[in-house]
């Protein structure tokens, strides 16, 4: 952590054991200001240490206030309180008093501030500690320099400092400077006076100085010192903002003049149509401030002119007539108001009408309400073994043997086994990707060919998709459909670009590749009739060379052999070098550095033929095919593969796309809360991935924070650039995820991007709880809103520590990690089979090359057969067979009572959290307050704790039902050992479920 970071993920004052003496940390922070090369560190210059005596000139801001007089109620650490209401403070400056006070041998005061009439400040029944020397207190936030420090009366040069804070959010800041010859002020500086929204402002008077040199800070111990190299400020007006200095600077608080200049006319206008649904397409426009909106303008049909305004520059407009021709114009609007003339039209003419499945509806809640089950649905429970297909490796894998088809599980089990997801405690349930997939090796639905089908392996008569989104709202469950933008199987995308391969059917691949049918149309389920018996790969052979081939040295022997010994052929195996695949839609590099930006332009692997996603028809043929799954009414997407697209490409295009598809079908609260979340693969143990913030799981929870080019691929190349060279000490912080002292506080989401993320830091961690969950409020403060993070211990692809083997920590470790999953923040999710510690141990997955039911892929269905049924969450009404033993189970019960509890304490599932004033290892305060709702609970996993500075009031443990009642502000649990747990609930309903293996 380096020096510039001190302050604690909350955001908040530091906690009472780093609290120093001013003095002491004046000399610090000169000290740490030597160190070079360190992002956001202390100023390099010396600081002349304060004043060590132990008085404190208190500051405090009163403009929110309106109190007509002010009293500072204080008691010196170790000594006796002032009499009520205190001493009274004088006027120090325009919206600020002060007031000066001996604490003898003291090292701080704790105090609290009111108007003598009655009306206090005691920051949320916490206090204020506050520390000696000069200290502001401005609207809860304390800080340490003087406000009304008077630098600009004095007849020398004068300089005009203004400093942005929009990047930081800092609610304060202080100007640390040396004129050009002259000694630096004392650390932190001088306060800076609000000038606008932010911007701070200073006036400095430097004498005979020409220039100076300056850092900034927020007054609690986080710096802006250039990267270690001070700014240099001129005399006259300068700006200094995201680390650029504009001298001679205009006001940035100035009255801006009115904007009148339209935004430029957008271009490359493109309308495609599929069945009577068009994908109109443009180029960005753009603005001297901003292109906030464009309007489409649609003619022809019988409804006339249709408006509509659309916030990114893809448009699905669906509903239309048959065989009908369309036209689209598209302008662009500012925030002004100012709108471009039209662009040029785009004219297309639908088709016939294709038949819709029901759509069906999200349940639009709060996601964070919802645990997650996780099913690879083809591994989970046979609902219909017609539907079973084994595939090209059936029999070389060894599942033929076993007989296990890898596409075994469907929908239709998936249907019959809610009730048993649902009695685990369950609401929304994860499910692998739906699309049709073409590879080898298939059956996990990462291999997509045909986005615009459902793969018919996993559907039944009475048990499409559709279906399963309908019976899961109707038992009040979500459906989070797992979704693939960065590639597709080797084989392309159907609707797209699909290759032709060559193939030698000789006595040596007559078994792989079938004899070319014409008339064959490959769906995953079909036999192809010329051999009787394949089904994969009938319409893609030939001998002949293709015209228009682009493959080099086409059906040539490439000298090598295959693992059997066969010959090998080139343009036998796409691949991103072998010219089979256009550049315009597909990349042509292998990847070479899983950190490096080539990680988010090359192959990752010879089955996923990366898209080249920074173009307009990839991008289109990807938001028209997922559109039609929002129109069915799942209830989220999980991305597959995220950090392999850019993050201005997601923040460009993808994501509003999908929102703005739900708006259009559903309504904006149902946008609010369709769950998107991604999977950021950072396989490390840091908080930042190897440094880099780009293949760092929070920095894709931000939108931009600067524009790039038009084009999209330049656009990411600005981004990555620019990013990594901010670095990870100049990356955007949040509060969202933290109380603030035991208040909960409205979180500002305006710069959240769309895309939550799945935990991968405390996923790398769990191999043991206390390590997961210190390494995942390390990295809260990062995230935009770490409350709405996907918590898993081990999943289809790793255990902890990029382990693969699924986790085998035993019984007693689950039970702890669960007791943690299900109270801290986030969203607990659970990988199919881990209740009952299914495959604990086994590799979780070999390839074609093993069978599958020796690895943590197996199937599941044997210990779900037999009945259940569940009326509510977490409980069982009945059951029998093989599936009542598994309900029966120690961690089952655990989950189903972990469940119940969560659900019965809003806290829980939606709270900010603190461990301010908490001793404890796995311990934390959380609260949620909205409207009526006002739920504050304390939690202890494992250990025992103690909360001080806490409401007082009458609480309830959630597992035993104990009953304390807090008068002090303090409250002591003793340790509930390894597994077990403790909720106390301010004003709780007391014990909730019954007593069980764990939770006793």
């Amino acid at each position: 952590m380096s020096p510039g970071r001190r302050r604690p993920p909350h955001g908040g004052r530091l906690p009472g054991r780093l609290r120093r003496p001013l003095a002491l940390i004046a000399v610090a922070a000169g000290l740490s200001g030597l160190l070079t090369g360190v992002p956001d560190a202390r100023p390099v210059a010396m600081g002349t240490a304060a004043d060590t005596s132990n008085t404190a000139t208190v500051f405090y801001y009163t403009k929110t206030k309106n109190w007509s007089s002010t009293y500072l109620h204080y008691a010196p650490d170790g000594g006796s309180w002032t009499t009520v209401p205190g001493v009274v403070m004088e006027a120090a400056c325009t919206d600020w008093v002060k007031k000066t006070v001996d604490l003898g041998s003291a090292a701080g005061l704790q105090a609290t501030f009111n108007n003598g009439s009655g009306t206090w400040d005691n920051n949320g029944g916490n206090n204020y500690a506050l520390g000696t020397g000069t200290i502001t207190v401005k609207d809860g936030v304390i800080a340490h320099s003087d406000p009304c420090a008077d630098t600009g009366t004095g007849s020398g040069n004068q300089a005009t400092v203004y400093y942005s804070t929009a990047t930081s959010g800092w609610t304060t800041a202080n100007i640390h400077y040396a004129p050009a010859g002259g000694s630096w002020t004392a650390v932190p500086g001088v306060g800076m006076e609000n000038a606008c929204t932010g911007w701070w402002k200073k006036t400095l008077d430097i004498g005979t100085a020409t220039s100076l040199k300056a850092a900034f800070n927020n007054g609690n111990g986080v710096w802006d010192n250039n990267n270690s190299a001070d700014y240099t400020i001129p005399t006259g007006t300068t700006t200094v903002k995201d680390r650029t200095v504009t001298a001679d600077a205009k006001d940035p608080c100035a009255a801006q003049a009115p904007d009148t200049q339209a935004p430029t006319t957008p271009t490359g206008v493109t309308a495609s149509a599929t069945n009577t649904s068009v994908v109109v397409s443009w180029n960005p426009a753009t603005d001297d401030t901003a292109v906030t909106k464009y309007q489409l303008t649609r003619t022809g049909g019988t409804k006339g002119t249709v408006v509509t305004d659309v916030g990114s520059t893809v448009y699905s407009d669906t509903g239309l007539e048959e065989k009908t021709a369309y036209t689209y114009t598209v302008k662009a609007v500012d925030a002004a108001g100012n709108t471009s003339p039209a662009s040029a039209a785009a004219t297309v003419t639908t088709g016939e009408q294709a038949p819709a499945p029901a759509s069906g509806t999200p349940l639009g809640t709060d996601p964070r309400k919802d645990p997650i089950y996780f099913v690879l649905t083809a591994r989970f429970y046979d609902g219909d073994s017609s539907n079973n297909r084994g595939g090209s490796q059936d029999v070389k894998s060894g599942n033929a043997a076993n007989n296990d088809p890898m596409f075994r599980g469907d929908f239709k089990g998936l249907v019959d086994k809610l009730d048993y997801i649902k009695a685990l405690g369950f609401s929304a349930v994860w499910i692998t990707p739906v699309v049709l997939n073409r590879s080898d090796y298939d059956y996990h639905g990462y291999h997509g060919y045909d986005f615009y089908k459902v793969d018919p392996r996993l559907e039944s008569a009475g048990a499409s998709y559709q279906d399963l989104i309908n019976a899961a709202h109707a038992k009040g469950m979500k459906i989070y459909q797992d979704v693939v933008y960065n590639h597709s199987s080797r084989w392309g995308a159907k609707g797209l670009f699909t290759p032709t391969v060559y193939g030698v059917r000789d006595s040596q691949w007559s078994w792989y590749y079938d004899e070319k049918n014409d008339g064959f149309e490959y769906d995953g389920l079909t036999v192809e009739p010329k051999s009787g018996k394949s089904y994969y790969n009938g319409d893609l052979w030939s001998t002949a060379e293709p015209s228009g081939n682009t493959c080099l040295n086409w059906g040539k022997p490439t000298g090598g052999k295959s693992a059997e010994g066969y010959t090998l052929y080139n343009c036998q195996w796409p691949s991103p070098t072998s010219g089979m695949f256009p550049k315009a839609y597909y990349h042509q590099c292998w990847i070479g550095n899983w950190e490096g930006e080539d990680s988010r332009s090359c192959w990752l692997h010879e089955d996923l033929a990366d898209f080249n996603t920074e173009n307009a028809t990839v991008q289109n043929y990807l938001i028209g095919a997922y559109d039609k799954y929002i129109d069915m009414g799942v209830d989220g997407f999980r991305i597959d593969t995220a950090v392999h697209i850019p993050r201005v490409t997601w923040n460009r295009r993808f994501l509003p796309a999908i929102y703005d598809r739900v708006t259009q079908r559903f309504g904006t609260d149902a946008a609010k809360n369709f769950f998107v979340f991604g999977e950021v693969g950072a396989f490390v143990n840091d908080k930042w991935n190897r440094g880099s913030v780009n293949h760092s799981a929070q920095f894709y929870t931000w939108k931009e924070r600067k524009e790039y080019s038009a084009d999209d691929e330049t656009a990411s190349i600005e981004q990555y650039n620019y990013e990594e060279q901010l670095g990870t000490g100049n990356q955007p912080t949040s509060t969202n995820a933290f109380l603030s002292g035991n208040s909960y506080h409205t979180p500002d989401r305006s710069q959240f991007s769309g895309m939550n993320i799945i935990d991968m830091r405390m996923h790398m961690n769990f191999g043991d709880a206390q390590n997961a969950y210190n390494n995942g409020k390390d990295s809260d403060d990062s995230v935009n809103d770490a409350t709405y993070n996907v918590v898993y211990v081990d999943s289809h692809d790793y255990g902890p520590n990029k382990s693969s083997t699924r986790y085998s920590g035993g019984t007693d470790a689950w039970a702890e990690n669960m007791s943690l999953m299900w109270t801290f923040r986030g969203i607990p999710t659970l990988y199919y089979g881990s209740e009952i510690e299914f495959q604990a141990g086994k590799q979780i997955d070999c390839g074609p090359t093993c069978p599958l039911a020796t690895t943590g892929r197996a199937y599941y269905g044997d210990h779900l057969a037999g009945s259940v049924t569940a009326s509510d969450f977490g409980k069982v009404d009945s059951a029998s067979g093989a599936v009542a033993t598994t309900l029966a189970q120690p961690l089952v019960k655990h989950l189903q009572r972990l469940n119940q509890i969560r659900r019965a304490v809003p806290a829980l599932q939606s709270g900010q959290y603190s461990t301010d004033g908490i001793s404890g290892s796995m311990a934390f305060k959380r609260r949620y307050t909205s409207g009526t709702t006002d739920s504050f609970a304390l939690v202890t996993v494992t250990g025992g704790a103690t909360y001080t500075g806490i409401p007082n009031g009458t609480y309830r443990d959630a597992v035993t039902g104990d009953v304390q009642t807090v008068t002090g502000g303090t409250l002591t649990v003793a340790a509930p050992g390894k597994g077990n747990l403790r909720v106390y609930v301010l004003n709780g309903p007391g014990k909730i479920g019954t007593d069980g293996p764990y939770l006793k």
